[in-house]
């Protein structure tokens, strides 16, 4: 059952981009894909909302979500959220272990 998580992260005069630019070059970006249990680690940005970031985070599993947590990373994630001064708004998913049902796929240009 993969978890993911969708992070809004918030801030002013662009600071939500750079924070996302900084967590790209300091290489925390690969490291976090680089952990057991990471699926997805994606930034985008909304097209109506240039002082928003939007952050794709998908696991395996809650107990790979509470490792990750549980990591250094983390502090480096906390410290480069408070030194831009960014708000976040989070959405939790779990994955249908059914898939995408018979009836959607019709919709689906693979």
């Amino acid at each position: 059952m993969a978890i993911t998580v969708n992070i809004y992260y918030r801030g002013e005069k662009g600071n939500a981009r750079r924070f996302a630019e900084e967590m790209v070059l300091s290489g925390v970006v690969s490291d976090i894909r680089a952990e057991d249990g990471n699926i997805r680690y994606e930034y985008f940005f909304p097209m109506d909302d240039p002082e928003t970031v939007l952050l794709i985070d998908s696991w395996k599993d809650q107990y790979s979500i509470d490792i990750h947590h549980a990591s250094p990373m983390m502090a480096k994630i906390i410290e480069l959220r408070e030194k831009y001064d960014l708000h976040m708004k989070v959405e939790r998913y779990v994955s249908d272990e059914n898939g995408v049902p018979v009836t959607d796929k019709a919709f689906i240009k693979l």
